[in-house]
């Protein structure tokens, strides 16, 4: 539905890119080798971005580098905008609210560095999961979203013991 109203491919990916994950930060050359798009394309979009007040930039070296800008108006409404593109909103509606004694939920993988990545990976923390049970929700949930959707189970001690996903991005529970 996005790619409807947003025509431009470079601004769909600038929009993963900087408004599911706010720590993300990028600079233009970066930003041409991740895309594989020319740097005129994404210098016109970012811009744009830019001069309405999306976008934050500042100078490190000599590299301009962008980032959200959590305090606009609006920047609430695009992150909600993005999960909805990429279907968290009704995996969350679907899935995670019926699991059972779920903690935390994690989204790793490509997403959370703003890359389209194909797939959906989630990392669920909780204490007693049901395996089986969180196997078909998500196997109902995947009826219903247009992505790939993998998810890994993590109790609240192995999470403590593997301190690599604390690069996820947390959707769901307290930190």
């Amino acid at each position: 539905m996005l790619d409807t109203l947003v025509t431009s491919k470079t601004r769909i990916k600038l929009l993963l890119k900087f408004f599911l994950n706010t720590n993300n930060q990028a600079y233009l050359r970066n930003l041409e080798v991740e895309f594989g798009v020319s740097t005129n394309a994404i210098r016109v979009e970012l811009n744009k971005f830019e001069e309405a007040g999306l976008l934050c930039s500042k100078f490190i070296g000599n590299k301009k580098v962008f980032s959200a800008n959590t305090d606009h108006a609006f920047f609430n409404d695009i992150h909600e905008i993005v999960l909805k593109y990429i279907g968290i909103d009704k995996l969350i509606e679907n899935v995670l609210r019926k699991i059972g004694d779920l903690k935390k939920v994690y989204l790793i993988g490509d997403y959370t560095n703003g890359n389209d990545g194909g797939d959906i990976e989630f990392l669920l923390v909780g204490n007693n999961l049901d395996s089986s049970y969180v196997s078909k929700l998500f196997t109902k949930a995947q009826n219903e979203v247009s992505f790939k959707l993998r998810y890994k189970l993590m109790n609240e001690h192995e999470l403590e013991e593997v301190r690599k996903f604390d690069s996820g991005l947390l959707i769901w529970g307290q930190k």
